[in-house]
């Protein structure tokens, strides 16, 4: 039987007191909500935190889906079940519907949160690459004020952030960008399974061409300056089908994926490419519904 080492506990009871225990018990400090992701590695002492800081007591405080007319606040306890069932989340963002359906099972959405998730920074976490292609920021809140940091600010790589030991991410914010949609599409070996390939991508257009677009690949290890660049090849295109397949090539040669048991290098890169056409796809298809509708 696998049981983390020792550890003390404290049960914070607002944002503030959750600061000040970090604060206070310093590097070797955890926050946990959900702890779907932190409670295995301690099982498996791939992590061995001395202090466990319980914020679930916040919820109140940090669990909230705000909408107002430039942008989407998330508290980061929202739950996954929450950002699933939201009807206005899922029409402004339909992305996040796609992926919280993919999302582990039923008992880790009713307990995970968002921002366990952007904060454990796993390479094939899917709120990650949601919140990367809608652009999103992070607010973290630590004994001196705020910051907002951009993702590619606040993800410095895998299982590593720029979060201070004694900051806490209390927010997400979505900007929300004229006439958009978005979509996301996974692979896994069963369900409820960490992704072999997932995508993401989010449009927006104006007069028949796209505006502006993004594409986001997860368990990848994708280029960011090369995902940066299929932007480039669509922004100003009219949508198609060679289109897609176009930036279904630039994803698969942004790709460098690692061969596992889950599949070969040249299996992984095959769904990078398919993944990106059916999400682009997908995204325009929706906005252009929505619009005859």
């Amino acid at each position: 039987m696998q049981v983390p080492s020792a550890f003390e506990y404290e049960r914070a009871t607002g944002i503030d007191h959750a600061i000040a225990l970090l604060d206070e018990r310093g590097e070797e400090a955890r926050v946990v909500a959900g702890g779907h992701s932190l409670l295995p590695m301690m099982k498996l002492r791939l992590a061995a935190p001395e202090c466990l800081i319980d914020i679930n007591d916040l919820a109140g405080e940090l669990g909230y889906i705000a909408v107002e007319p430039d942008v989407v606040r998330i508290g980061a306890l929202a739950r996954h079940r929450e950002l699933l069932e939201s009807e206005a989340l899922a029409e402004i963002f339909p992305i996040f519907r796609d992926a919280e359906r993919v999302i582990a099972d039923p008992v880790v959405r009713n307990r995970g949160t968002i921002g366990g998730s952007l904060c454990q920074a796993d390479p094939a976490e899917d709120l990650s690459t949601v919140c990367d292609v809608l652009d999103a920021s992070v607010v973290l809140r630590g004994p001196h004020g705020s910051r907002t940091l951009t993702m590619d600010e606040f993800h410095l790589g895998p299982y590593e952030t720029t979060a201070a030991p004694n900051e806490l991410l209390v927010e997400v914010r979505l900007p929300r960008r004229g006439r958009g949609s978005s979509a996301y599409a996974k692979v896994e070996r069963r369900t409820g399974d960490w992704a072999i390939a997932a995508a993401g991508a989010a449009v927006w257009m104006g007069d028949g061409a796209i505006d502006d677009a993004r594409v986001g690949l997860t368990a990848l290890r994708a280029d960011p300056q090369a995902l940066a660049g299929i932007s480039d090849r669509l922004r100003g295109a009219t949508p198609s089908e060679d289109l897609y397949r176009e930036a279904g090539e630039l994803a698969a040669a942004a790709s460098d994926p690692v061969a596992d048991q889950r599949g070969t290098v040249d299996y992984k890169r095959h769904l990078a490419a398919e993944l990106t056409v059916r999400t682009l796809r997908r995204a325009v298809e929706r906005l252009t519904t929505s619009e005859r509708g």
